[in-house]
């Protein structure tokens, strides 16, 4: 049977912010905006959205006198990464069956 996917993480810019944060203990806007070649508009929402769900942190900060944000993944956003994941592979493991 397919589990259901997480709305919050079921979108592709969201993902990726998810899928780079996992892997690093924090990381910048301009590298994450780099990396995911979205707009500074669109990852600001992005992040927001995933702050709100407890997904990440957001820190707001000063890197001499540049503004600088930087973004982690919580122990909350681990656990939903691993479970959209797990629940990919219901999906994926699906056309193998047949």
């Amino acid at each position: 049977m397919f589990r259901e996917l997480n709305p919050i993480l079921h979108s592709e810019l969201r993902l990726a912010i998810m899928s780079i944060l996992i892997s690093v203990e924090s990381a910048e806007f301009t590298y994450i905006k780099k990396e995911t070649a979205a707009t500074s508009g669109n990852l600001s929402v992005q992040l927001d959205k995933l702050s709100q769900a407890g997904y990440i942190t957001v820190k707001k900060g000063f890197k001499g006198k540049k503004p600088c944000t930087t973004c982690r993944i919580t122990t909350e956003g681990i656990k939903a990464f691993r479970e959209y994941v797990e629940a990919i592979k219901t999906y994926l493991d699906s056309g193998k069956q047949g």
